[in-house]
């Protein structure tokens, strides 16, 4: 099977799994959903949902998320990974938002980069997730089954995300890094599958009998 031809097949079997594509971080604005995002890094979406609802209601906007004291922040998201630097950098970032754009998110990928905290990965789920605009964030699941379906070699995420885009039609981009990312936690895990044990790579590679060693992003 061609890669065409494999990522034809992909799309329709995600399709089947997950019509529907939730956010999996809890949020209610671009704002709240940026930072749910950056403190994403390093932790799961269940853990950081865990925190967010008193932060948000402590800080639900930029300009009163700038009035909060660095340290009352960490105090809300203390347990997760890199707490001190989060916390810097959502008091900073807040504060930014008001000086450069008027206490708004901005729409663009150079303006979101721009702000503390904030990677490529985290300005694509925004700009996709908040603003419909076609984006393929590529976390450790996309990464890891971008190798496994033999999509791309896998080097760096850079490379995975433009092999990906080249793959797959952009008005699936935001639908689809969602569709793999649910996939990759229910059936085809870091430690659960090795790249011919869940259903839809033993579908796209019947015959494989060695492994897929995954490289790490």
């Amino acid at each position: 099977m061609r890669k065409k031809e494999r990522a034809i097949v992909i799309m329709q079997r995600l399709d089947q799994h997950y019509p529907e594509t939730p956010v999996p971080l809890d949020h209610q604005d671009p704002f709240t959903l940026l930072i749910a995002v950056l403190l994403s890094a390093q932790c799961t979406d269940k853990k950081v949902n865990e925190v967010t609802p008193k932060l948000f209601a402590a800080g639900p906007d930029p300009q009163t998320m700038a009035s909060l004291e660095e340290a009352e922040i960490l105090s809300f998201i203390r347990q997760l990974g890199l707490a001190k630097t989060k916390a810097k950098n959502i008091k900073k970032l807040a504060q930014l938002l008001i000086e450069r754009h008027e206490g708004d998110v901005p729409q663009s990928f150079e303006a979101l980069e721009a702000l503390p905290g904030v990677g490529h990965k985290t300005a694509s789920v925004v700009m996709s997730q908040a603003f419909g605009v076609p984006a393929f964030p590529v976390d450790t699941h996309i990464h890891r089954l971008a190798q496994r379906w033999g999509l791309s070699n896998g080097d760096n995420v850079k490379q995975t995300e433009r092999d990906l885009k080249a793959l797959f039609p952009k008005e699936n981009w935001n639908k689809l890094h969602l569709q793999i990312i649910f996939y990759g936690r229910e059936f085809c895990t870091a430690r659960g599958c090795n790249g011919k044990i869940c259903p839809l790579c033993r579908e796209l590679y019947p015959n494989r009998r060695r492994p897929v060693l995954t490289k790490k992003p």
